[in-house]
């Protein structure tokens, strides 16, 4: 079994560290908030009190952090551990951050001869809990078929992706995707209510006919029972949004999805929803109509 030193308990963090110690694997954390150290610990995981200690003695070194910022501030530049890691450790970072971020890091990192792998993941709570996720890397192949003894016990599938940034770059390709599906059912659940269609009939259509998604069956009936509970935080989604604008900015193309959602994950933050489920963009949606999608 490996020895694994890792950084970011949120959601998925935390999902992905239980599941590596399942596996069998030695595990030792750090995080910012300290808190979330102590039921990694009572689950079997070590825990240091400097993320410097990580760098040495280490099989991999991996992390989920929440943005770009968190990225610079302990990877790239603040405690700079991208300078100070043992070339022999296997770097994978599981963040969802700008592609341009992503290959600074990597930079760093190769330039010390060390081995990385950009390995973004999709998913939520259930998924990084239940080992369930699917997970996008870039890096070198030999890196990607060696670090399976990790990668595995965390994920459902493995997507292999190519040269390094690719990654980074097919997570915001899969998010516009999403954000374009929860979008389109927030209009569509105010159209209808407006409409005076009952909802529950609504979403028996959307479950069977072709344009059928998990997203539309789940965050619909968690639309109707008023729940927002938190697998995903409607403040991160809006750094996607914001993250997919950027990028395709970059690339010349249009991204009128990401555009036509930030507006309300902007007012869901500012109205103080941003800890709730991203879902909640929708009742953003329907109340900007002055519509009650919940049926309760």
């Amino acid at each position: 079994m490996a020895k694994i030193g890792f950084i970011g308990l949120g959601i998925i963090g935390s999902g992905i560290v239980k599941n590596l110690l399942k596996a069998g694997h030695e595990v030792t954390v750090w995080n910012r908030t300290t808190s979330k150290i102590a039921e990694m610990e009572t689950l079997g995981a070590k825990s240091v009190a400097d993320p410097i200690d990580l760098m040495h003695g280490y099989d991999y070194f991996a992390y989920c952090l929440a943005d770009d910022f968190a990225v610079t501030e302990i990877i790239t530049s603040g405690r700079e551990l991208a300078s100070k890691i043992n070339s022999t450790t296997v770097v994978i970072d599981f963040s969802t951050i700008d592609p341009d971020t992503s290959l600074a890091e990597r930079a760093l990192y190769e330039a010390r001869g060390v081995k990385f792998l950009d390995a973004p993941v999709f998913g939520t709570k259930g998924e990084a809990n239940n080992g369930g996720l699917w997970i996008v890397i870039g890096g070198d192949e030999n890196v990607f078929n060696s670090a399976q003894e990790v990668l595995t016990p965390i994920s459902e599938t493995l997507h292999y992706m190519g040269k390094g940034g690719n990654g980074a770059m097919m997570k915001l390709v899969g998010n516009l995707l999403v954000v374009s599906q929860l979008l389109s059912l927030g209009e569509a659940l105010t159209m209808a209510k407006k409409a005076g269609l009952n909802l529950r009939d609504v979403l028996g259509i959307a479950a069977v006919a072709d344009f059928r998604t998990p997203i539309y069956n789940g965050v619909g009936a968690g639309v109707l029972a008023n729940d927002y509970e938190v697998n995903f935080p409607l403040r991160l989604m809006l750094k996607d949004a914001k993250l997919m604008q950027a990028f395709g900015a970059r690339l010349g193309t249009s991204v009128s999805i990401a555009d036509s959602v930030r507006p309300f994950l902007e007012t869901g933050v500012e109205e103080g929803l941003g800890d709730l489920n991203a879902s909640a963009l929708i009742k953003v949606m329907a109340e900007k109509i002055g519509v009650d999608l919940s049926d309760k």
